[in-house]
C-alpha cells in the first residue's frame, strides 16, 4: 500500500508540474511600454515586441514579434502591426540599444506581420519575405515586403546568425520561422501557439498540414530553449508540442 500511495503522490506531481504555466525567461523584463508599444527583454541579444490589433472577431489581440541583438546591429522578425507603433520601435532600437536595424522579415503576409512595413521602408530598412508572403501580399492588398526569397535565408545581426526557413502550411501557406543558433531562440510567429491557446483563426489556414508542419521545425531544431509565438506568452519546446498536438487528427 505504501508502494501505490508514493505512486499516486508521485504521479500527482508530475500531473501539477506538466499543468503549471511554464515561467518567463528568468532574465525577462520591460523596458518599453506605451499604450501602442511593449518591449520585454528576455536574453542578452532576444527582445520580445508586442503591438496590438483590432479584430472584428477576437476583439483587440496582442500580437509578438522578435528583436535579434548582437553588438550594435539588430534584425526584427515582423512588423508591429501600425506605422506609429513601428516608428516607436526603430526610434527605440537607435537610440537605447544604440543600434542599426538590419533587416525587418515578415514570417507571413497578415497586418500583424505587415502593418508597418510603410515606416520601415521611410527608414530605408530593408524588408524581407518568402516569395509566397509577396504574392499573397499584393493578393489582399497588404504592404508588401520589398525583397523576396525561396524556402530559405540568412541574415546577420551582428556575430548572430538569423535563419528564417519555410517548413509548410500551417496558419498560412507562407508561414517562415526564424532559429538564431546563438541563443537557442525562436520566433515562431502564428504558426506556434502559446500553451492552451486555441486553434484562433483558420481562414487561411491548412489545419491538415499544421501538425506535420511543427514536426519538421521541431526535428530540425531539437535544442531550442526559447520560443516567441506569434501570440501570448513565450516558452519553450513545449510550446511545439502543443501546437502538433492541438492540430494532429484534424
Amino acid at each position: 500500500m505504501k508502494s501505490l500511495s508514493k505512486i499516486l503522490l508521485l504521479s500527482s506531481a508530475l500531473l501539477f508540474f506538466s499543468c503549471t504555466p511554464q515561467k518567463k525567461p528568468e532574465k525577462a523584463k520591460v523596458v518599453y511600454k506605451t499604450d501602442n508599444l511593449s518591449i520585454i527583454q528576455l536574453s542578452d541579444g532576444i527582445y520580445q515586441h508586442v503591438s496590438y490589433l483590432n479584430t472584428d472577431s477576437f476583439g483587440k489581440v496582442e500580437c509578438n514579434g522578435m528583436i535579434v541583438k548582437n553588438g550594435n546591429e539588430t534584425v526584427i522578425l515582423d512588423s508591429p502591426t501600425n506605422d506609429k507603433s513601428t516608428e516607436e520601435l526603430i526610434s527605440w532600437i537607435k537610440n537605447s540599444l544604440h543600434s542599426k536595424v538590419n533587416a525587418v522579415v515578415a514570417t507571413h503576409f497578415h497586418d500583424d506581420c505587415v502593418g508597418g512595413l510603410k515606416e520601415f521602408n521611410k527608414n530605408n530598412i530593408p524588408s524581407y519575405a518568402n516569395n509566397k508572403t509577396i504574392e499573397l501580399a499584393k493578393q489582399n492588398g497588404a504592404n508588401v515586403p520589398g525583397h523576396g526569397f525561396n524556402d530559405t535565408i540568412t541574415l546577420n545581426a551582428g556575430k548572430y546568425k538569423v535563419l528564417v526557413k519555410y517548413f509548410g502550411e500551417g496558419h498560412t501557406k507562407d508561414n517562415v520561422i526564424a532559429y538564431i543558433p546563438g541563443e537557442k531562440a525562436m520566433f515562431g510567429g502564428c504558426l506556434i501557439k502559446e500553451m492552451d491557446a486555441t486553434k484562433g483563426y483558420l481562414g487561411d489556414a491548412n489545419v491538415q498540414a499544421w501538425s506535420q508542419t511543427v514536426e519538421k521545425i521541431k526535428a530540425q531544431y531539437p535544442d531550442v530553449k526559447l520560443i516567441i509565438p506569434g501570440h501570448g506568452e513565450t516558452g519553450g519546446i513545449e510550446l511545439l508540442d502543443y501546437t502538433i498536438k492541438l492540430f494532429e487528427n484534424n
